[in-house]
């Protein structure tokens, strides 16, 4: 007798046949006819949220941050959630005694930290739609958001007030900047020259406890923030995310834990934020850990100071994405690698005994944990009790290394800003890796079939398409874009991601490729260049990667920025000097040829084709930041501008083939 796996999705009950189109799928606890899961009961606005997970934590601490002494960051200080929610009553009244009004937007400009976050629930409360803007985004895309959104009022830390003000022929709506650290007397001279209305934060509170004002009435159709894009091609889009659509999220992952599917959460969890918070991922974690009244840490505002701020805050919650936990892995396999000797053995040798574990249920072992990966549980605190990740696909290899080397689940998710998030979440019982789980409670996915690129619902033994979603946590337009809204959204309510998933036989979803920014080589073949940067950027002798191709070419060629340390070491094993310079090397083609034929082996070894696979590179010293503009604040690679960037290093290395 075969035993039937067990299920994870289910096909919708009476859902019609669709040429082209494979059935929706739900998780199995909502079934195959019972209605997607929405706000938790009596929820019915964010504010409601906020306020209940206030009832329940009452005096117990909320948010902390590190003040600085001597120039030096301290211990956390925390504010209850009592204190936060007055203060957040305050400072709403406050804007609205200044003018602000319900369903007006107010623009959120910082780094994460708690004046944000009490910005924030304060427009729950009184329904102001939140407009947050990236710390890191570039002056057109800032003229951009703040236009079309028609910001008046904006909250921002000096240093962004500061940079609005000397922007301002382009930002002329904004009327009123209330600063959430310091004012100084430059930007007060600065303001008046621009006859913008100045205030710090903590006079806005004080003003709203002067003049308290009744809070508006929100509802789940109401809109809670204009989620801009990243903007990894063109200008942003603004993303309309109900306080339904959110509550939606809330409600699916009470459902998940309450019925064991997910690690409990209670009011002992403690959260780090260093995701920008101007992200829709970070804020649904937010939004998450407020109802269940457990704490949340910031950080310092500097990357760089995060393991400074995990030992001291030893958060039990850790929600990354897969760039931090590829860089964990390639920096652990580097120092194992270069030691070598019994170390190495002994590390390997642990690495596989809790692999092997891992299909029992297992992440802990007795001995390997306390002699092999103490140190590596300590980085992160020592108290983490279950991970995330989420924002891309997570491979294999670093999922099951991840799983071993924390010795906690690890749960993995899929989403984007259209969907509120999280669109699909693996299971507490996953035993295996490569795929994102099954859709969460509240929404539903189906695949739509690519015939260009092969792909199709029908597909044996697993039905393949770009993922399309439907759902309560599913946006419905883009703010004042029909164009964008029509090429995403149908009459139907279902919206395309972009993303090519299939389901395996125990109704998971595997992201396998991407739809969009594909391009068509002259043979006819699609290429699909993101999958490949995935793959390539697993080598361990790879930092980044940025692989294009041109429709008259028939190969694809490639950016590649070396993983330092691998890469010299990869070097020496084929016997090339490495005393030279970092730049003579770079440049060298039989340095190049080397990595194209090492990246060749590699990639085929994971399942790409010939087509797919780079036949020139280009080796560059200087790694893709979202300060040079080549990645978005989620650390994704911004293609229009690296393909502008390096265009002409891309017909250098046609013209070198050609020859």
């Amino acid at each position: 007798m075969v035993d039937t796996p067990f299920m994870y999705s289910v096909e919708a009950k009476n859902a019609p046949e669709v040429p082209g189109e494979g059935k929706p799928r739900r998780h199995f606890l909502v079934g195959q006819d019972g209605p997607l899961v929405s706000c938790p009961e009596d929820v019915n606005s964010l504010h409601d949220s906020f306020r209940r997970g206030a009832q329940a934590a009452g005096d117990r601490p909320f948010l902390g941050h590190r003040k600085a002494i001597n120039g030096k960051a301290g211990e956390y200080v925390w504010e209850t959630y009592n204190q936060v929610y007055e203060r957040s009553k305050n400072f709403g009244a406050g804007l609205c005694h200044l003018g602000m009004n319900a369903k007006k937007t107010l623009g959120l400009y910082s780094v994460n930290r708690p004046e944000w976050t009490i910005a924030e629930q304060a427009s729950y409360m009184y329904e102001f739609v939140t407009v947050p803007l990236y710390d890191t985004l570039g002056e057109d895309a800032v003229e951009h958001v703040i236009g079309q959104a028609e910001v008046h009022f904006i909250c921002a830390t000096s240093d962004k007030a500061h940079a609005l003000l000397e922007m301002y022929d382009a930002v002329t709506s904004i009327k009123h900047i209330v600063v959430m650290d310091d004012v100084n007397d430059d930007l007060i001279t600065l303001a008046e020259s621009r006859e913008v209305r100045l205030y710090s934060f903590v006079d806005v509170e004080k003003l709203g406890a002067q003049h308290p004002t009744d809070f508006a009435e929100c509802t789940p159709d109401s809109i809670a923030t204009i989620c801009y894009t990243s903007g990894t091609t063109g200008v942003p889009k603004g993303a309309i995310i109900t306080h339904g659509n959110i509550l939606a999220e809330i409600a699916a992952l009470q459902l998940l834990v309450e019925k064991g599917r997910m690690c409990q959460i209670t009011k002992d969890d403690c959260h780090i934020s260093y995701l920008p918070l101007a992200h829709v991922f970070e804020r649904i974690v937010f939004q998450m850990i407020i109802s269940y009244g457990a704490r949340i840490g910031f950080y310092q505002g500097n990357t760089l100071k995060i393991m400074e701020d995990l030992a001291v805050l030893k958060p039990t919650i850790f929600i990354s994405v897969p760039r931090l936990f590829n860089r964990v892995y390639d920096k652990v396999w580097s120092t194992i690698n270069t030691k070598g000797g019994l170390a190495a053995m002994l590390f390997r040798q642990a690495v596989n005994a809790k692999i092997r574990n891992l299909s029992k249920g297992s992440t802990t072992h007795w001995l390997w944990d306390r002699l092999v990966f103490k140190k590596l549980q300590q980085s992160l605190g020592g108290n983490v009790r279950f991970m995330v990740s989420g924002s891309a696909p997570l491979s294999k290899e670093v999922m099951n290394f991840i799983r071993v080397a924390f010795g906690v689940p690890v749960f993995e998710g899929y989403g984007q800003t259209e969907t509120s998030a999280v669109l699909s979440l693996t299971d507490i019982n996953e035993r295996s890796a490569g795929n994102v789980g099954s859709p969460f409670p509240c929404a539903e996915i189906k695949l739509v079939d690519l015939p260009d690129m092969g792909y199709t619902s029908q597909d044996k033994p697993y039905p393949r398409g770009e993922i399309c979603a439907r759902g309560n946590s599913v946006f419905t337009k883009y703010y004042k874009d029909p164009q964008r809204t029509a090429d995403t959204v149908n009459e139907e309510g279902w919206i395309r991601t972009g993303d090519v998933g299939m389901w395996d036989n125990r109704g998971r979803l595997v992201i396998i490729d991407r739809a969009k920014n594909i391009f068509k080589l002259a043979q006819g073949e699609y290429v699909a260049p993101e999958r490949i940067e995935n793959i390539y950027q697993n080598h361990p002798a790879v930092a980044q990667a940025y692989v294009t191709g041109h429709s008259l070419e028939s190969c694809t060629v490639g950016v590649i920025v070396p993983e330092e340390e691998s890469f010299m070491e990869l070097l020496k094993e084929h016997q090339i000097d490495t005393t030279r310079s970092k730049d003579e090397l770079y440049k060298d083609s039989a340095v190049r040829q080397l990595v194209v034929k090492e990246l060749t082996t590699f990639a085929k070894q994971h399942d790409a084709k010939g087509f797919e696979c780079v036949k020139n590179v280009y080796l560059e010293m200087e790694p893709f930041t979202v300060e040079n503009d080549l990645l978005s604040p989620t650390f994704k690679l911004k293609r229009n501008v690296a393909k502008v960037r390096y265009s002409s290093y891309v017909d250098a290395l046609y013209q070198e083939l050609a020859k």
